[in-house]
């Protein structure tokens, strides 16, 4: 059987190729090895640890578990489980999303389904798209605003309605179908479709979307939307036209500048003070006269220009050009996500945006700086740097809404009617230690400031640490029946809080988040969506070579079913069995055990 790495590079080499049909994907299946690599990735997953319909989690994995899904594959019978159907609170909002858990085996194949799609089509995805790609998030689909949409005179803000619940079937099939010849592939990617979902024990069966909580959704809701991506590109070719147009005042202004200059650096050494000071009068009036007027003509009908940027289902365009080519744009847009993708417009939320008022988009407003304020540019030349540029802003009732969320703050109204912030205690986490208190909330403080952080107005996030510390201060004080005044006191190391904590190599101090908040031109280097990529992994598994060594690292036999015991936190183990004692001093989340040993593990 030949590497999955081996298979995954020759993929992506082979993908830049548009031409190249892609056959006998489904035979991967069939390799041990690739079922070791998905395993690698999805273990360590928040929900890894999560049972499906079929009771079976990522624990007690073995090769006799995947020699039977591979079997399973061979002669066609497998057949994927419906996902188990939850929901999670939408932010605030009282709706609730729905969400699907597959089943331990099925997660494995949707991962290495994944894997397979990810290098065929990711070499040629739109460098439009941000959403749910490798060394790429909300970070940088911003900063493509910021440095792409200079100028742009109107936003249209895109909203598919219920987009990932409204993926037809047969249309995402027929996108697959132009690269991959593969009709077992194909098939194996209906029956994931198709599976359905388990809610109140009842089996739904699913006519459209991909499921959310699949391994393999990601990709697939990509290869979907990619089409929209390549429809924007070809619109762009024909919309695009012109060159613009110089501003003959600016011209003029900017002559008469330059005549100004030269004659008093030719006739400074014959004047007198009153002369100079007259000279510079007037010289400052033609400069004042130049930066006043734009370079460029500001209605010039003759230059069209437009930029699009995706993230997911939410998409932006900037428009160089009239309201009626934004409107046109909308129509255009509606027509052909409804033929050819069976998606639905929102006409209520696709709005269409002057470039002075906030478009928004990521979490973020958006607008063009109308400035003309003048700064010395890299060569030192005075010149009206902010005129036109992008501004990202962080909306207020952003980190106002997650301080209610929290639970942090209330906002009530005083005798006149004012408005009246007051900070709360946080009930739910007085029962934790003090170090994981104030861990939870630098987490907090450092999430949000790490997402804004490239905002022109970040500093603002200070409001949100100062409320969070404060409700941090009352936790503290509900948790030791004390003032705010005294736990400050009491936590307090030359003028800085922390909280001081036992480690194995000593006692520590951890300081509550004092870096300041200033804007950063780009984001802290972090991948927002974190997927397991393939070409991340090019260590040896030390987990695989454990559990093909065949011996019980409990009872120390030899053993032909060995099989790993996960759990999903070290800090729950009490150390009170064998077992919960070696994985505690090994600190490890995974234990390679015979199969008696695996059974008297969950009696306990």
């Amino acid at each position: 059987m030949r590497e999955p790495m081996s298979v995954l590079k020759n993929l992506s080499e082979r993908a830049t190729d548009k031409q190249y049909k892609f056959q006998r994907l489904y035979r991967n299946l069939y390799n041990p090895e690739f079922y070791y690599l998905a395993y690698h990735n999805i273990r360590s997953s928040p929900g890894s640890m999560t049972p499906g319909v079929d009771g079976t989690s990522i624990d007690g994995m073995s090769e006799k578990r995947i020699e039977a899904i591979i079997h399973s594959l061979k002669d066609f019978s497998y057949q994927p489980n419906p996902a188990k159907r939850t929901y999670i609170a939408k932010k605030n909002s009282s709706k609730k999303r729905p969400l699907g858990i597959p089943s331990s085996n099925d997660k494995l194949i949707q991962e290495i389904v994944r894997m397979l799609l990810e290098s065929i089509y990711e070499p040629n995805f739109s460098k439009n798209s941000h959403g749910f790609r490798p060394k790429k998030g909300c970070q940088t689909a911003l900063l493509q605003i910021q440095n792409n949409f200079t100028g742009i005179k109107w936003f249209v803000e895109g909203d598919i309605k219920a987009c990932f619940d409204s993926f037809d079937h047969h249309v995402l099939i027929s996108i697959l179908r132009r690269r991959i010849h593969d009709e077992n592939f194909i098939a194996l990617i209906w029956k994931l479709l198709k599976a359905g979902y388990m809610e109140q024990w009842q089996h739904h069966k699913t006519f459209s979307g991909t499921p959310q909580g699949s391994g393999a959704s990601p990709i697939l809701a990509n290869i979907y939307l990619s089409e929209l991506d390549s429809f924007m590109e070809q619109y762009k070719e024909s919309f695009d036209y012109g060159c613009s147009s110089a501003n003959l005042d600016y011209g003029k202004a900017a002559s008469k500048l330059f005549y100004i200059r030269r004659t008093n650096r030719n006739n400074w050494g014959k004047w007198s003070a009153l002369e100079r000071k007259e000279a510079l009068l007037i010289q400052k009036q033609a400069q004042d006269k130049l930066h006043s007027l734009p370079s460029k003509l500001q209605c010039d009908t003759g230059f069209k220009r437009i930029q699009y940027c995706r993230y997911a289902d939410d998409f932006i365009i900037g428009v160089i050009g009239s309201r009626e080519d934004a409107e046109k744009l909308k129509t255009v847009l509606k027509e052909f996500l409804h033929t050819a993708l069976k998606l639905e417009l929102s006409d209520e939320k696709t709005k269409i945006t002057h470039c002075l008022d906030k478009a928004s988009f990521l979490g973020y407003d958006i607008t063009l700086s109308n400035s003309t304020s003048i700064k010395k540019d890299k060569r030192g030349q005075m010149r009206k740097t902010n005129s036109g540029t992008v501004k990202l802003y962080v909306p207020k009732e952003k980190w106002l809404n997650k301080l209610k969320e929290y639970g942090a703050i209330a906002i009530r109204q005083d005798d006149c009617g004012r408005e009246k912030w007051v900070t709360l205690h946080r009930s739910e986490l007085v029962n934790r230690t003090d170090i994981e208190i104030l861990s939870k909330i630098n987490a907090e403080i450092r999430g949000m400031y790490n997402y804004y952080c490239i905002a022109n107005n970040a500093t603002v996030i200070k409001n949100f640490a100062h409320n969070l510390e404060y409700s941090m201060y009352k936790t503290f004080g509900l948790k030791f029946k004390c003032s705010v005044k005294k736990v400050i006191a009491k936590f307090s190391r030359n003028g800085v809080f922390g909280v001081a904590y036992e480690t194995k190599s000593g006692r520590k101090f951890s300081e509550l988040y004092n870096s300041g908040f200033r804007r950063k031109k780009r984001a802290i280097p972090f991948d927002t969506d974190t997927l397991p990529q393939h070409i991340y992994f090019g260590r040896p598994d030390q987990l695989r070579a454990r559990l093909k060594a065949g011996v019980c690292e409990l009872c120390g036999i030899d053993t032909e079913n060995a099989q790993v015991h996960h759990v999903r936190k070290l800090k729950d183990l009490t150390g009170n069995a064998p077992w919960e004692e070696m994985m505690r001093v090994k600190r490890r989340k995974t234990l390679v055990v015979c199969s008696a040993c695996h059974e008297k593990i969950h009696l306990i």
